[in-house]
């Protein structure tokens, strides 16, 4: 193996290099900092080897110096290297039944701008252009440099947006019309930036496999508690996409309906997870006549509260969910379940452990449960999934770079992007977003 990285010959050596160079970038986003020995030993590469590589990373900007660390031993003190805050920009789009937000992020995951709009989803057409104007005006954060270190447009949304509107209690509107529109080719034909897409659940784990409790774990099964509930799969370090690109939809896990007063009847003899273990269930109970005008804020407001009506949709919802986390561990065997919500805060931890509690009471004989553990991320967690796609695609260890096959597409789009293509496409994607061609 040693000679093969040496000889620098064939495409084997270029695969082995690019995964080297990816497993370096990995290692420094979750230690936060590493020396050149230690990065040697992480990876296994001989001095030489792993300096090449961070000479290389060093000269595209991505990887920094950052100073000296003085442990007190003989010799020279070691380097320390970070990742590059502003080695490489993403775009994030999420989108979903009621808003759309739009945001610009760093190497490091932070987010740098956004944009919001908390409507009933538009017709295509005009969600297009709310969007573009959105990009062009995040876009004005950067530098001509930077402008050409943006690797992409990731973008979340739900699949069949029109389905489930009878569950989630919203009016027909546009969603129809959204069945069969590609909105990642038309971003990616408006803006000429290669567009990366997933379902919303699947993206917001990627941000958790980047950035939060991904560091330290290489696999789990992610949930999301928003107006419905979303999921993700992780495995072996990557995204688990299924044939459709719906892989974790654990929205549709069949459960006993729901014994709360306000609950919608089910349409067959069982119910499905989205009916019970979603906010849009806790706003129809706290307001049945009304729940379509409660706010994220309102209901934050109830969880802190935590009223009798909070307490019987959390007591229902969790039942619902742990039968459905049961199942899923019994053919995943996922050693975890990361949990977030749009309510973030004690809510979460307070889920989390009412969660814990009930799996274990519905486990049968001689089976364990999963861990259980709260997101890092709350409402920002699609969004910077979605940031984070690009970047995924471009930068993460994934094991087809070594087989030489070509990675899962994200779906849309069609397209997939490395980062051995990165410099020559930022210099081609030029200062700024192509001008749109719109009538």
């Amino acid at each position: 193996m040693e000679d093969i990285r040496k000889s620098g010959r064939g495409s084997n050596s270029a695969q082995l290099r690019r995964y080297n160079e990816r497993i370096v970038l990995q290692i420094l986003r979750r230690a936060g900092e590493a020396s050149k020995a230690e990065l040697a030993r992480a990876v296994q590469l001989t001095n030489a080897a792993i300096g090449a590589i961070i000479q290389n990373l060093i000269e595209e900007g991505l990887i920094v110096e950052a100073g000296k660390r003085h442990d007190g031993s003989r010799g020279q003190p070691a380097t320390i290297l970070q990742l590059a805050p502003r080695g490489a920009f993403s775009y994030g789009v999420r989108l979903d039944r009621t808003n759309m937000e739009t945001v610009l992020m760093d190497f490091s995951g932070r987010i740098l701008d956004r944009r919001i709009h908390e409507m009933i989803l538009p017709a295509p057409s005009k969600a297009l252009d709310i969007l573009i104007d959105d990009l062009e005006s995040l876009g004005t954060a950067l530098d001509e440099d930077e402008s050409a270190r943006i690797t992409g447009i990731g973008l979340a949304q739900p699949f069949n947006l029109g389905a489930w509107l009878h569950e989630l209690g919203l009016p027909e509107a546009h969603f129809k019309e959204w069945d069969d529109y590609d909105l990642a080719g038309a971003l990616e034909q408006e803006t000429g930036l290669p567009v990366f897409s997933e379902n919303d659940g699947t993206a917001a784990a990627v941000a958790e496999l980047f950035y939060g409790q991904g560091r330290q774990n290489d696999n789990f099964l992610y949930l999301f508690l928003g107006p419905a509930i979303g999921g993700g799969l992780i495995m072996n370090g990557d995204i688990v996409r299924g044939v459709t690109g719906n892989a974790a939809d654990v929205a549709m896990i069949p459960v006993p309906p729901s014994t709360l007063p306000t609950a919608n009847p089910p349409r067959q003899k069982w119910d499905i997870l989205l009916a019970r273990a979603s906010l849009v269930a806790l706003a129809r109970h706290l307001a049945p006549e009304d729940f379509s005008s409660l706010s994220r804020t309102d209901l934050r407001e109830a969880a802190e509260t935590g009223g009798t009506k909070f307490q019987e949709w959390t007591t229902d919802c969790v039942e619902a969910l742990a039968l459905g986390m049961r199942s899923a561990y019994s053919l995943l065997d996922m050693p975890l379940v990361v949990i977030d919500s749009d309510l973030g805060g004690t809510f979460n931890t307070d889920f989390a452990k009412n969660l814990s509690a009930a799996s274990d009471d519905a486990a049968p004989e001689s089976r364990q449960s999963p861990d259980i553990a709260t997101g890092s991320f709350g409402h920002d967690a699609g969004a910077i999934g979605a940031a984070s796609l690009p970047q995924f695609f471009n930068f993460s260890p994934r094991a087809a770079i070594l087989t030489g096959g070509k990675p899962s597409a994200p779906a849309g789009s069609g397209r997939t992007e490395d980062r051995a293509s990165f410099p020559a496409r930022a210099a081609r994607l030029g200062s700024h977003l192509a001008a749109p061609n719109r009538t």
